[in-house]
């Protein structure tokens, strides 16, 4: 019996299904969860969410890119996307947090609402996807620029690779920006997603014996990761497990799209419905939602109580979005 190809277009069909999955498994990430709990590596696992992200956002950011190769409306376009729903919550996060008594914290404060820059100062992680992302898309055109006219440079996510162990074991870099390693080892994902994303708007497909591949894969570097988690978790540099979640990434994604074909039209338009409020349900589900849980509460009733609450919240702040944009 001959195994179905791997179609590479689904990861484009399914991709608000797939931003729904890995905001949920965000999600269950930020949930606590004792160390001792069998469930603990499977929890911490849940960071792999930030990691499909990046890919599925490069991806799209190569469709956006082919249709229209504009700075000014890449750039414009990511702006109003990210801008208007970062400024309302930056600014009811850090407000009541930064008392401002002279002009060194009035700055501060606009630093922080402006573009999270103590992120980049002192790894401060409240959001620290917000200001990771836009710089990414700094990026971004750039680079599909490049690998475009010399197809070459396509490798250097390897280059950046290379950067993340240098970041932690190279002493005078490492003392100088290994501080944002969560940054640093996020960065490859990222472009391999635009990498790839002329194989999956080509609707190119992979040998459907590949499938052995990408379970091995998949069996590997899960294993590897629920063990180093389970078992290791303090005792390891966090960039090696996510150079793991390279190929884990990859192989989840496409593991799922395979199930995502036989799920019914239901489960997924719910799912995609999460996805298009993904941004929205990052900003506040985990400082707005999860912090006023009651901590007595145990793991899976926290979790679904927090994504029935975050799920209208983040619903209302996407529309407070699109009514100031359209204004």
């Amino acid at each position: 019996m001959k195994i179905p190809d791997i179609e590479l277009a689904n990861i484009s069909r399914f991709r608000g299904a797939l931003m729904g999955v890995a905001m949920l498994i965000i999600i269950l990430f930020h949930v606590d969860l004792a160390r001792s709990d069998m469930f603990f590596g499977l929890r911490r696992m849940g960071n792999l969410g930030v990691d499909m992200f990046l890919f599925l956002s490069g991806i799209g950011l190569w469709f956006s890119w082919m249709k229209m190769p504009s700075y000014k409306h890449f750039y414009f376009r990511r702006l109003i996307r990210i801008y208007p729903a970062w400024l309302i919550i930056a600014s009811l996060y850090y407000i009541p947090r930064i008392p401002v008594h002279d002009l060194s914290t009035l700055i501060n404060l606009l630093g922080e609402i402006g573009f999270n820059w103590n992120f980049w100062l002192h790894d401060e992680l409240a959001f620290w996807y917000i200001p990771a992302i836009m710089m990414l898309y700094l990026f971004a055109p750039p680079y599909m620029q490049l690998i475009r006219r010399h197809p070459v440079y396509r490798w250097l996510p390897v280059v950046m690779i290379m950067w993340c162990i240098l970041v932690q074991w190279v002493t005078p870099i490492h003392h100088a920006v290994g501080h944002i390693e969560i940054f640093w080892s996020r960065v490859p994902i990222f472009f391999i997603g635009i990498n790839m994303g002329e194989m999956v708007r080509q609707k190119r497909a992979i040998d459907g014996q590949g499938i052995w591949m990408l379970i091995i894969m998949f069996v590997m570097t899960s294993a590897s990761c629920f063990f180093l988690e389970q078992v290791r978790h303090g005792q390891f540099p966090l960039f090696v497990e996510r150079m793991l979640y390279i190929p884990l990434t990859i192989t989840f994604i496409l593991i799922c799209n395979r199930v995502l074909r036989r799920t019914p039209q239901w489960f997924n338009k719910s799912l995609a419905f999460v996805g298009s409020l993904s941004l929205e349900c990052y900003l506040i589900h985990l400082h707005f939602v999860l912090d006023y849980l009651p901590k007595s509460w145990n793991y899976w009733l926290t979790f679904f109580v927090c994504v029935v609450i975050t799920l209208p919240l983040a619903w209302i702040l996407s529309k407070i979005d699109k009514l100031g944009v359209r204004r």
